[in-house]
């Protein structure tokens, strides 16, 4: 007789699902304003050290952020066609495993946080009660993304506070304008799940934003791009700065044809390529401040 073979998937193939390790757009759309933040911060290159710290604290916080996520949304996700197979809403992983890789996950991230200094460590603590509040506040807040915008930019403020042991104002209007560009993509990805988050009462700001979601959307990049440009303009070179505003009005020209006809797939699509965007960003902040 022949052994049946498994194809139940190995526990670590499952919790790499449940961190989205197959889709970096998530940790990437935090790691490129941190890194900008890191740059100008530091005035240029903010040495090995810090880089190394913030692109591994940024991956294991939004690895942990997404057990946290999962485990708070799974009754909801059960009833929404695209997460209705995450690990945790599928019973594959518990909760209690859910959140004791999500715990070993942040203990990781803070012991490299623990290499700066205070402030940032404190700061830390600060970032970590925002990630915690999030998932909560779908069902309370009408913008939940704004929650989340602060969440995906608390890493602008500590880069200042790992470079200059201070947050200067400089580092909250960048925090702010960062905010926009959250409240962009994050609507876009709201508005893929609208009509389950309808039906099972969620609230997102596709819901609070109705039939005006694809202008405020453009409104919010354009926010974006115009607090950072009006925050850096003396800071790095006008001429690179200028340049990479063509290549990002593009993108976000872009965009809009994308999510126009909101269709699921076509706002699916805008959101993951956000990634992009803040890669022009940051690319402009390295060069303009050779």
């Amino acid at each position: 007789m022949v052994a049946a073979t498994s194809t139940a998937p190995s526990r670590l193939a499952l919790y790499l699902d449940l961190i989205r390790w197959s889709r970096p757009a998530g940790w990437l759309l935090l790691l490129w304003p941190s890194l900008a933040a890191l740059w100008v911060a530091a005035g240029g290159f903010p040495g090995w050290h810090l880089l190394v710290v913030f692109v591994l604290g940024t991956i294991l916080m939004r690895s942990a952020g997404c057990c946290v996520n999962d485990v708070a949304d799974r009754e909801f996700d059960k009833h929404v066609k695209r997460t209705a197979q995450r690990p945790v809403t599928s019973g594959k992983v518990s909760t209690r495993e859910a959140l004791a890789v999500g715990a070993v996950l942040a203990l990781v991230a803070f012991g490299l946080v623990l290499t700066t200094n205070t402030l940032t460590v404190l700061m830390s603590f600060a970032a970590l009660a925002i990630t915690l509040a999030y998932p909560y506040a779908k069902r309370y807040v009408s913008m939940p993304q704004a929650v989340l915008g602060v969440a995906f930019s608390f890493g602008v403020p500590m880069a200042f506070a790992a470079v200059q042991a201070q947050v200067p104002p400089l580092a909250w209007v960048l925090l702010v304008g960062n905010l926009f560009w959250v409240l962009a993509y994050d609507t876009e990805y709201a508005m893929v799940d609208r009509d389950d988050d309808l039906r099972i009462g969620m609230k997102t700001s596709a819901i609070t934003l109705g039939a005006y979601d694809v202008p405020a959307v453009t409104a919010f990049y354009l926010v974006f791009l115009a607090v950072w440009t009006a925050a850096l303009w003396t800071v790095v070179n006008p001429w690179v700065w200028g340049a990479m505003l063509v290549v990002a009005l593009a993108q976000v020209a872009w965009h809009f044809q994308l999510i126009k006809d909101r269709s699921r797939d076509g706002c699916f699509k805008a959101f993951r390529l956000n990634h992009w965007l803040g890669f022009t960003v940051f690319v402009g902040v390295v060069i303009g401040l050779v």
